[in-house]
This record gives structure tokens, C-alpha cells and sequence, in this order.
């Protein structure tokens, strides 16, 4: 890990669209209702680190690499992503929300926080947000199963991998809360 003045955060949730006949396209759009981005914003503006969304990075510089027709949206390019952000991450201080983490390397993060949200309240905050069928079901089915907690485990050394409650307000206030004291306490540590 290159020594940085300030922490590197992935914010990730343990779900995220994901099918085995595309394993290496991952799909861009959001994981509405489990307050990954209210989260990365409040701490963005308490540590004063950068957020960045990578979904709207990839709207924003075009980073994909065509469409999925069956779920009606944009297939992220990995690999523009890493490339787009490797500058940034190698100074250090950077926020990153994503709905998955396996195309980052290891060498960028410091922390990874997998956002958990219960299966009945993310069906009925999907389902509100006009989600149905095989898109609902396979959000459903990738918190049921843990994907993105996996993913992580699988990625990043067990020891700075996190799971935190996103099941209501309450939640989002004591995890803010415990982030950004940990990033404090990192800082205090490594200047």
C-alpha cells in the first residue's frame, strides 16, 4: 500500500446485478434505497474527502462498453474506470461508490464498507422505484446471498472489510458517525 496523507473508502452493498453470462460487464445503474450515496456525501463533506459516484463518472466521461438490452442499461468499461481514476486514488482521500468491487484493485483501499439492508424493506424500496421482474428478483436474490459481501471478501484482505446496517435513518446517523471517527483516527495515525 503506497503511504497516503488521507484514507482511501470503497462504500459498496451487498447487491448488485450480476449474472453468470456476463460476469466481466458490469451493468450501471444505481442500488436505489440503502443510502450508499447519502452516506458518501455526508462523509465527503465531514472529513472532506472526494466522493466520487462511479456511476455518474461513467455517464459523465462515457466509460462503457455497449448496452444490455435485457436490463436496459449501459455496460460499465472496467477498465476506462480504473484507468480514469488510478491518478486519484494514488493521492489518497477519495470516497468511492460503487454497487460492486471486484474491478478495483486491492492496492486502492484502505477500508471497504458493504452496506447490508434487510430483503423485505430493499423488495418494497425497489418495487416502489418501479423495479419488477427479472430486475427486482435478481437484486433480491444478491443480498439473500450475500454477492457483494463475497465479492469483497474475496477481493480485499478480510481484515479491512466491514459489514454496516442500511435499514433505516438511524442506521445512516451511526454509521456516518463510525466512519468518519475512523477516518480521523487513520489520519491521526499516519501524519
Amino acid at each position: 500500500m503506497i503511504m497516503r496523507k488521507k484514507p482511501n473508502i470503497l462504500l459498496t452493498v451487498v447487491l448488485k446485478l450480476w449474472s453468470a453470462h456476463c460476469r466481466e460487464r458490469t451493468r450501471v445503474w444505481g442500488t436505489p434505497g440503502v443510502g450508499k450515496t447519502t452516506l458518501g456525501k455526508e462523509l465527503a463533506q465531514r472529513t472532506g474527502l472526494t466522493y466520487v459516484n462511479i456511476g455518474e463518472l461513467a455517464q459523465e466521461g462515457q466509460l462503457y462498453d455497449g448496452f444490455d438490452e435485457e436490463y436496459n442499461c449501459p455496460i460499465l468499461d472496467e477498465d476506462k474506470v480504473v484507468d480514469e481514476l488510478e491518478d486519484k486514488m494514488a493521492e489518497g482521500g477519495v470516497i468511492v461508490d460503487y454497487h460492486g468491487c471486484d474491478l478495483f484493485p486491492e492496492r486502492w483501499f484502505h477500508i471497504v464498507f458493504v452496506l447490508r439492508t434487510d430483503n423485505t424493506k430493499l423488495y418494497t424500496r425497489l418495487e416502489s422505484r418501479g423495479y419488477s421482474g427479472k430486475k427486482l428478483q435478481d437484486n433480491v436474490q444478491c443480498e439473500i446471498f450475500q454477492t457483494i459481501l463475497e465479492e469483497a471478501l474475496e477481493a480485499y484482505q478480510e481484515e479491512i472489510v466491514h459489514q454496516l446496517p442500511s435499514n433505516t435513518p438511524e442506521d445512516l446517523e451511526q454509521n456516518t458517525e463510525q466512519i468518519v471517527q475512523w477516518t480521523e483516527q487513520w489520519i491521526k495515525d499516519h501524519n
